[in-house]
């Protein structure tokens, strides 16, 4: 079965997100724990717990079909040590926050090298933090996403994302999320039935499949290949509807969450109904 919805807001209290969630017709949904451009955030109150497991019994949404997303300031790939532990810092209470809302999974962009250290070298500093991170919390799974490429982002080839799970040591709490977006215009097409199986057949073959712990559904603005993250909605971009409508049909995306990030959330509830139509 397909878990489709969307990255939703947790404004007021994180527990408006599985209420926004069902309001839109969602069996998944993505949420930010806490402000995505700040560092720092007041501890969850009781109250507050109380009330997210509350909605969320209200929703029907299970947790793991949850996505929660980190703060986007967070480089776990800093090539400087004291914004790198600064950004760990960070990181840790991320997941600890998701262990307190009992979810088991955190998606994070990988991290940028800022041009001042080599792709190994920043690759091997995100490893390290993610190991720490895994020997200071409990049952959260770490979940790289994979990056359009721009800048000096790593993440867009499936082979830093192999090399980064390479090095954890608990590999049961790591796994991927794919961006179609980030995925398309890092120079994956998916767009036809022989380049969506080549592609799906080079992440198995260099990530494997089971590590696959979520997905973004986005259209694209930009080209396939022109490594710049700009979504789309639904078929109005450069990836267009038949790539969705493998997705909804692929075996292989069964039972994950899988979230809208699209750019026009008044169609959320339309884009999340033609997804669901188009499963054969």
């Amino acid at each position: 079965m397909k878990f489709f919805g969307a990255h939703v807001s947790a404004s007021g209290g994180v527990f408006n997100a599985p209420l926004n969630a069902m309001n839109i017709g969602a069996k998944a949904f993505a949420l930010f724990t806490k402000n995505q451009r700040q560092w720092s955030a007041k501890a969850l109150d009781n109250k507050t717990i109380d009330l997210w497991f509350k909605n969320l019994e209200k929703s029907k949404i299970e947790a793991k079909h949850i996505l929660p997303h980190n703060s986007y300031l967070i480089n776990l790939g800093h090539p400087d040590i004291e914004a790198r532990e600064k950004s760990l810092d960070s990181f840790i209470d991320e997941v600890q926050r998701c262990e307190i809302l009992a979810l088991d999974k955190l998606n994070f962009h990988p991290g940028s090298h800022l041009r001042k250290i080599s792709e190994e070298e920043c690759l091997d500093n995100i490893a390290k933090c993610m190991n720490i991170t895994l020997d200071k919390t409990n049952g959260v799974k770490l979940v790289l996403e994979n990056t359009a490429g721009q800048g000096s982002n790593l993440g867009f080839k499936f082979e830093h994302l192999a090399y980064i799970i390479d090095k954890i040591e608990d590999k049961s709490r790591v796994g991927v999320c794919i961006d179609t977006c980030h995925m398309f215009t890092a120079g994956y097409d998916i767009r036809t039935k022989e380049a969506y199986e080549k592609s799906w057949n080079d992440f198995e073959n260099i990530v494997g499949f089971k590590y696959l712990s979520g997905m973004h559904i986005n259209d694209s603005k930009p080209e396939l290949g022109s490594r710049v993250d700009r979504h789309d909605s639904l078929g109005e971009g450069k990836i267009g509807w038949d790539a969705f409508k493998f997705i909804a049909n692929d075996p292989r995306m069964e039972d994950i969450p899988l979230v809208l990030e699209t750019i026009d959330e008044s169609i959320w509830v339309k884009e999340i109904e033609a997804l669901y139509s188009l499963i054969k």
